[in-house]
């Protein structure tokens, strides 16, 4: 079986132990494996910190949005071997691969718009200077980067997408990333990251990824790294509870169990009303509504209720489910 190595110190080194087994999930065929077993985490984020970090604040916001430019183009240019993969690994369809591979372009390159339009500068103002209790002294807010790593956890149903718009904000701002994607999809999240390695374009220490469980790796952050997660909610709650996060005063953003909702007004016309309907049946079906943007409340007037919940029952009953490589499958 394959297993797959994590990018740690600026190179590919493989856990020990028992591999997490990595499936295709609509023929149970086994595609990989990985293990962080006995990997020296603590040792891989003090590089990240000391030699990823320096490097990236001595580069201008430009130089760091051409950066991100490069991994963009480079995971394009393997657009199509990507969605194979995203395809076996992730039960998606070919449609839904696109969606997680060209948002991670998109947003990586979006970025990189961000960091041309910010330019040579290295640190951000923020207002305008402010004088001090009528002295002649006067403050201005900085904004600059942290000086530790952002750990990104990733949820399973974008191993693409997910540590690409995590990174490519952190990377822009100057801070060394360390991705641990859901191990259950993470052959996509490998193969791209194996992609933006190949690239150069990241400096040494700046990026890491982690195969397999997150083992003791919160155990060694500090005051100056952040934490990111995307999934569950227990899970979310885990890690907020994390008594090392508490003592060091690491901050966390949990992404979790977002809810959105579709509301119909009671005077749209029937183009809006068919459109609304085929909205939320797309939200319903696309990567199996298993995404965070999907609609989960669908408000509409009680004078068109039959009329909206006939139409979604028709064009639910016409998606067909099962093998996401067979012809028509949604």
């Amino acid at each position: 079986m394959r297993s797959l190595p994590s990018y740690l110190g600026d190179a590919w080194v493989s856990g020990d132990g028992k591999l997490a087994e990595l499936v295709n999930p609509a023929t149970e065929e086994l595609l990989a494996g990985a293990s962080s077993a006995g990997l020296d985490l603590g040792r891989a984020l003090g590089h990240a910190r000391d030699v990823g970090g320096p490097a990236l604040r001595g580069l201008s916001f430009r130089e760091r949005g051409e950066l991100l430019e490069k991994l963009s183009r480079a995971l394009h240019a393997e657009r199509d071997p990507l969605i194979e993969i995203g395809i076996a690994n992730g039960g998606n369809t070919r449609s839904d691969a696109k969606f997680d591979i060209d948002g991670a372009t998109a947003t990586l390159m979006s970025y990189a718009a961000l960091g041309k339009q910010l330019g040579d500068r290295h640190l951000l103002t923020d207002g305008e200077p402010v004088d001090i209790a009528g002295s002649r002294l006067q403050g201005h807010h900085l904004i600059s980067p942290k000086q530790g790593v952002a750990v990104h956890i990733g949820a399973f149903n974008f191993p693409a997408w997910g540590w690409a718009e995590k990174a490519a904000c952190a990377l822009l701002a100057g801070m060394p990333v360390f991705t641990k994607p859901a191990t259950a999809t993470a052959l996509l999240a490998h193969r791209t990251a194996e992609i933006c390695v190949a690239t150069g374009a990241m400096p040494p220490g700046a990026f890491s990824f982690l195969s397999g469980s997150v083992g003791d790796l919160l155990g060694h952050l500090s005051w100056h790294d952040v934490v990111a997660f995307t999934g569950g909610s227990s899970t979310g709650l885990t890690i907020r509870k994390n008594e090392r996060l508490l003592s060091q005063g690491v901050r966390v953003n949990v992404e979790a169990d977002s809810l959105n909702s579709a509301l119909l007004l009671p005077d749209a016309e029937d183009a809006t009303v068919q459109a609304f309907i085929r909205d939320v049946a797309r939200d319903m079906t696309q990567k199996t509504g298993q995404k965070c943007t999907a609609i989960r409340r669908t408000i509409v007037p009680e004078a068109v209720m039959g009329d909206v919940l006939a139409a979604l029952r028709k064009r639910l009953g016409d998606v067909k489910s099962g093998d996401p490589t067979a012809e028509g499958v949604k």
